[in-house]
């Protein structure tokens, strides 16, 4: 396995960044950061009130300087925020600063795992899953961009899922 120092995680909600973050960081005795996590502790208001009170825009210009700030660190594995890949600052640190983990999965994966969770703005919408079409279209090419690994983890339950991460890892 290659050292990197830190390990970016990058794909569309839902897709584990957090879940399976959390498991590799204690895997690799490294710290876990969720930069949504960590903007919600450092402005003390969740991200819908980000998104209610700011706009998407407020939120990415926000998510841009918490992006900067932890890509600095090292031995992390980084959770970003799903749309954090649109910014082009925050593709050029997460792809030169650590080594970056595209977690795929389809829309239709997404939406199975999502279809109760109010927690994310960006879907509540009268067709979330046409929702999740459209950010896969946009996002997708820029996943693939900068990813130096593409774990697909379609059908995967966390425990394979973290399987099926090792092994990329280990290539």
């Amino acid at each position: 396995m290659k050292n990197t120092g830190s390990f970016f995680l990058v794909g569309l909600p839902g897709a584990g960044k957090s879940t399976l973050g959390k498991a590799w960081a204690r895997h690799l005795g490294y710290a876990f950061v969720d930069a949504d996590q960590f903007l919600v502790d450092r402005t003390g208001v969740d991200i819908p009130t980000i998104f209610a009170l700011e706009g998407e825009m407020g939120f990415r210009c926000r998510e841009r300087a918490v992006i900067d700030e932890l890509t600095q660190r090292q031995s992390v594995v980084l959770a970003t925020g799903g749309g954090a890949v649109l910014n082009e600052q925050n593709r050029t640190a997460l792809r030169e600063r650590g080594r970056v983990v595209y977690l795929y999965a389809t829309p239709d994966e997404l939406y199975h795992r999502l279809r109760y969770d109010k927690g994310r703005p960006l879907l509540q919408v009268e067709n979330p899953l046409a929702k999740l079409n459209d950010l896969y279209a946009q996002r997708d090419p820029l996943y693939r961009e900068i990813a130096d690994d593409i774990v697909d983890i379609n059908g995967k339950t966390c425990m394979q899922a973290i399987d099926t991460l090792l092994k990329e890892l280990k290539k």
